[in-house]
């Protein structure tokens, strides 16, 4: 892996997908919760078109809440920019362009639009997400787009970047600095510093959870309780792991005094999930059996970010594994829904194009009867998926008679390929 580059730390996964990507038709737009490097991603895309020889004149990078552009541009100041920028390119090559924070601009759709069939430039996007949501820019875009979803560090990134940027990591073992990635979370940002004392952590992860919940999700969506949003993403992100329906959520709120309704409910976790807030895995039933009212779980984006609400405390410490793999699965492209079976709940029915997976999630199946009820909820799915429970717990690792495999949580983590593909 490479080192530091200007500043910034290489992600190769997500490095070798805008390369693939490079030279082709459609605009790119790199979508993700606020702060997880989708700026930075574009950087070093730019930079890494400099070292191919790309001249200058050819690459357009813009920051469109800098300190160098309008106080309130307009889609017109847009269009003359990228006018100017393809006259002025060398000629016999495309101009590549990137536009962060796109949507500072009013209207920028329409000269990103009017660019993109001059059939000269290749474009990127990144922007505050709740402006740039699948179902808007089918509209904005006419499907002339593909969405690159980009997460906070993984824990194999989480491990690169402590080795490049936090020098006192060395000290460290693995399952150490999991600990600390399960706490902290992975925000690229908390390695700036390179400081884990929880004051400085506390500060970076509550200016992003204000940002996108004054910005992306109050102002953007016209909310205007703003105590009931903070209340909600509070007791949704302390109960994570837990199943709901919008009604016991508000049953539960009004009982703590913030008195509020199902529909409001749905409508404020809606926009939250918009922002990317709030993830959301919702009930299906499996081995036959029908869920005739489907429940759904709500996690966290990362764990960093669930932990601030409860103080950063090991409490609920299965919750917040099953956390991590939830977002894990989702980087790897699974569309994810709760298994309902008839012996149990299935933590996580994971599903792709290269087949399906079934998971389970235990900090360990040593204690009581733990290990007989993750495997009873899985022995009853009768097809030949893979199905794994993944944990902590190093005692049963192997195995098992009915083809279940038990499997490092850690390990799982740090492999290329999940089990099952």
């Amino acid at each position: 892996m490479r080192e530091i580059e200007n500043g910034l730390i290489p992600r190769p996964t997500y490095d070798a997908l805008l390369d693939s990507y490079l030279d082709t038709a459609p605009i790119k737009v790199l979508s993700g919760v606020r702060r997880c490097g989708k700026s930075s991603l574009l950087r070093m895309l730019a930079n890494r078109l400099r070292a191919k020889g790309i001249p200058e004149s050819n690459i357009l990078y813009k920051k469109l809440d800098s300190f160098d552009v309008p106080l309130e541009p307009t889609s017109a100041w847009l269009d003359d920019l990228l006018r100017r920028a393809l006259a002025d390119r060398e000629q016999g090559s495309p101009l590549y362009v990137f536009l962060d924070e796109v949507q500072e601009v009013a209207g920028w759709e329409k000269a990103v639009r009017r660019l993109h069939t001059e059939q000269a430039a290749d474009i990127y996007l990144t922007g505050s997400n709740a402006f740039l949501l699948s179902s808007d820019l089918v509209t904005y875009l006419s499907g002339r787009y593909i969405e690159v979803p980009v997460w906070p560090l993984s824990f194999p990134e989480y491990l690169e970047f402590s080795r490049v940027a936090d020098p006192r990591s060395s000290e460290l073992s693995r399952d150490e600095l999991f600990a600390r990635f399960v706490r902290f979370g992975g925000m690229p940002g908390l390695f700036d510093k390179t400081s884990f004392k929880e004051e400085f952590v506390m500060k970076e992860l509550t200016a992003i959870r204000d940002t996108v919940i004054l910005n992306d999700v109050a102002k953007r969506f016209d909310l205007r309780n703003i105590d009931l949003l903070e209340k909600l993403v509070r007791y949704v992100y302390s109960t994570s792991g837990n199943l709901f329906s919008a009604r016991k959520i508000a049953d539960t709120l009004t009982s703590m005094g913030r008195k509020t309704n199902p529909t409001t409910v749905d409508t404020y976790l809606s926009a939250l999930r918009r922002a990317f807030l709030v993830l959301q895995c919702e009930q299906e039933g499996i081995a036959g059996k029908t869920v005739l009212q489907p429940l759904q779980k709500l996690y966290a984006p990362d764990t960093g970010l669930r932990n601030r609400e409860i103080g950063f405390t090991s409490r609920d410490i299965g919750y917040q594994l099953e956390n991590i793999v939830f977002c894990e699965l989702k980087r790897r492209g699974y569309d994810i829904h709760v298994g309902a079976g008839a012996s149990g709940e299935v933590d996580f029915v994971a599903d792709r194009s290269s087949g399906r997976l079934y998971v389970q999630v235990s900090s360990n199946v040593v204690e009581g009867d733990t290990l007989e009820r993750e495997l009873r909820s899985l022995e009853a799915v009768r097809d030949s998926f893979p199905k794994i429970i993944l944990t902590r717990d190093s005692l049963h690792w192997g195995t098992t008679g009915t083809g279940i495999e038990i499997v490092s949580l850690v390990d799982w983590l740090c492999a290329e390929e999940p089990k099952g593909r």
